[in-house]
């Protein structure tokens, strides 16, 4: 039921309102809203309220009549016309900017307005009582929208635009795109709708009208960064889509050709002529050639190189990365007297390969002839070898050659060459050389165990120019000789059991020898001839320089000395042959059944504490130094606690002794003793003796 009604209702104000026809003014429309003031009868009421809706208006912005704008009508359905009615306005600039006539509702506006400030302003209206002040309708919110002018000229979003392109770029080569705005409504009319246009740049540029997008307007044969590299172009925007009487804007884009590499190097000489002198060390420039690439950074950097020529082994041409310039150095020692001068064919190119568009056109290299002089310098003598390696043998007779040195005039003038050796390299002066003819030869005895190689200087000096001078290291090998006897390795001392077995290991020798045979070492160890039929100890071969003492098989082995010096002699193999004889210490101590030593001699007992004799030796003298150093610091101490009779030259009259005595030469002990007159009390220790005696 209570569906049915509402339905009715609202067809009831449609009617209402399709009926009614108002220019600018209120269309009223019926919306529910619950009342709930309470419950009459025991049912909940519900009451509906009118409300209103009001149109859009529309102002003009920039508006410069001297009146105020009229904007409206705002008018209610319940004014009769009576003046009973009051209409209140409220909201965006209600009382300051929008005013309305509270009687009649005629709304107007007070001041300039700016739709780029603000487009539209929401406002909120009432209709009172004037009489008891209630509202006749409620408050609702309409807007006031301000219709647009074309007073903004278009700004683009920079001043000023940088950008850049590849030079001989294809026509239609995207650049960059500028960008422009209008503060008009684009909604309303032409007023923000732009269009772009070049008005400076022609005709290497063009733009798009719509999109601002600017593109080369020329070839790659006029966009050549080499002939012109900066460009400026200015771009205007119109609005009013560029019809006549709109407003414009402009910016400017300054517009840079980056490089390809569309440039080969090239030498700005076909020719380069250099001078040298034949002195000049190897690595040392020679000259500089410039090749010229017209192109930028890596696209100009080159390199250079040899490619033909009778220098391309004596000559390299290396690239400084600075300057971009060609260094011709020396590979190898030049000589005036072989060759006096070379020629080379140096090429240059770039380090990047040539852009592909120009591959076919253009050459990538370029050529260039370098003629080098060798000037001619007086050198010094010229030895035949870097270094000469002699041998002798250590016994060499003093006078024997060890062999010779030569050295001649590089200058060709066949200058005579005089030798002589650097003493300063032979302090021992074992070696001298033949000034004439460089034959070196011995002049003292050598010895290989003191030095087995000697390394010596010869000089060579031009007899008639002595400042020209040159060195050349000889190194002398000794070969060894067979004239050193081999030795023990070291001291051999060993203790036994006075009832050894016999075959018993006692002692393990091995010998050294100062000489180097070729083929190595080989000793040879035997019992010195007067011990060979004692029969107490042999001698038996252990491998190569090594021996073993035992007690002789199949006899007793009852050991009745203390100690025993065994003499073993040992030869080497060499020729010729050398031999020496070591002494081999054997100590006899008493042992138990098990071996253990349980009494040896002193000398045994003290070695066999890990004390040889000669270090009981060294601690004896050492306790007899220090007792001596004692005894002597007690001496002085005594001496220096007597009192000198004569303290002072004042006292000499008071201390004066006098004496009278004679002596009985060296047979009377009872002379005066002079210390007494350094001594009082020696005095009466003399006197007293004397009485004594």
């Amino acid at each position: 039921m209570r569906t049915c009604l509402l339905t009715l209702i609202w067809a009831f104000l449609s009617l209402y309102v399709n009926a009614t026809s108002i220019s600018r003014k209120t269309v009223l429309e019926m919306g529910g809203e619950e009342d709930r003031d309470g419950a009459k009868g025991g049912k909940l009421l519900k009451r509906f309220k009118r409300g209103w809706m009001w149109n859009q208006f529309f102002l003009q912005e920039e508006y410069t009549g001297s009146d105020k704008q009229y904007i409206g009508k705002l008018q209610s359905d319940m004014d009769k016309g009576d003046g009973t009615l009051k209409y209140i306005l409220t909201g965006d600039g209600a009382g300051d900017i929008f005013t309305i006539d509270e009687n009649n509702g005629d709304l107007h506006a007070n001041k300039r307005l700016d739709r780029e400030e603000k487009a539209f302003y929401t406002l909120r209206a009432t209709v009172v009582n004037k009489n008891t002040g209630l509202k006749l309708e409620p408050e609702t919110e309409f807007i006031v929208k301000l219709h647009d002018i074309n007073d903004n000229e278009p700004k683009f979003a920079k001043e000023l635009y940088t950008a850049s392109a590849p030079e001989r770029s294809n026509i239609g080569t995207s650049v960059t795109q500028v960008t422009a705005t209008d503060a008009d409504d684009s909604m309303y009319g032409n007023s923000a709708k732009l269009r772009y246009s070049i008005s400076q740049g022609h005709p290497y540029f063009s733009v798009d009208p719509s999109t601002g997008i600017i593109r080369t307007a020329l070839g790659p044969g006029e966009m050549d960064r080499e002939k012109r590299e900066h460009y400026q172009v200015v771009i205007e925007a119109k609005d009013m889509a560029g019809q006549r009487g709109g407003l414009t804007g402009t910016t400017t884009v300054n517009i840079t050709l980056t490089d390809v590499n569309d440039n080969p190097p090239r030498f700005s000489q076909s020719i380069y002529q250099f001078s040298v002198p034949e002195s000049i060390k190897t690595g040392i420039p020679v000259g500089r050639i410039k090749a010229v690439d017209k192109d930028l950074g890596k696209n100009a950097e080159m390199y250079y190189s040899v490619v033909s020529g009778d220098g391309l082994d004596m000559f390299d041409v290396i690239t400084d990365k600075d300057s971009q310039e060609g260094i011709i150095t020396v590979l190898k020692p030049l000589d005036y007297e072989k060759t006096r001068s070379y020629t080379l064919e140096i090429q240059v190119q770039n380090t990047q390969t040539l852009d592909t568009r120009f591959l076919g056109y253009l050459p990538t290299k370029d050529m260039a002839t370098v003629r080098i002089g060798i000037e001619d310098v007086d050198e010094p003598p010229l030895f035949e070898k870097a270094s000469y390696v002699m041998e002798v043998k250590e016994d060499a007779a003093v006078g024997t050659a060890v062999g010779s040195v030569r050295a001649m005039d590089p200058d060709g003038y066949n200058s005579p060459v005089r030798y002589s050796i650097d003493r300063r390299t032979d302090l021992d002066r074992l070696f001298n050389v033949h000034s004439g003819n460089g034959s070196i030869f011995i002049i003292r005895p050598l010895d290989r165990e003191e030095a087995a190689w000697h390394n010596i200087s010869v000089i060579a000096t031009e007899f008639n120019k002595p400042l020209q001078t040159s060195w050349v290291p000889v190194y002398v090998r000794l070969l060894d000789v067979n004239d050193n006897a081999p030795t023990f390795a070291s001291f051999y001392e060993t203790f036994v059991c006075e009832k050894t077995k016999p075959g018993q290991k006692i002692q393990t020798v091995s010998a050294v020898d100062a000489d180097d045979p070729v083929g190595g070492h080989k000793f040879f160890f035997s019992l010195a001839m007067e011990w060979a039929y004692r029969g107490n100890f042999t001698v038996k071969d252990n491998e190569n320089a090594k021996s073993v003492q035992s007690c002789h098989q199949g006899k007793g082995c009852q050991l009745h000395k203390s100690i025993y010096l065994v003499p073993v002699v040992i030869t080497d193999g060499d020729f010729p042959m050398q031999s020496s004889t070591g002494t081999l210490t054997v100590r006899v101590c008493t042992c138990d059944r098990e071996g253990n030593m349980e009494l040896c001699n002193a000398e045994a007992q003290t070695s066999s504490a890990g004390l040889s004799t000669g270090a009981l030796v060294a601690i004896l003298l050492c306790v007899i130094i220090l007792l001596m150093i004692i005894v002597l610091f007690a001496a002085l101490k005594r001496q220096k606690k007597k009192e000198p009779l004569i303290i002072s030259k004042e006292d000499v009259r008071d201390n004066v002794v006098s004496y009278n005595d004679e002596g009985g030469g060296e047979e009377d002990t009872q002379a005066f003793d002079i210390g007494a007159l350094r001594n009082p009390e020696a005095i009466e220790e003399i006197h007293y003796l004397r009485a004594t005696l």
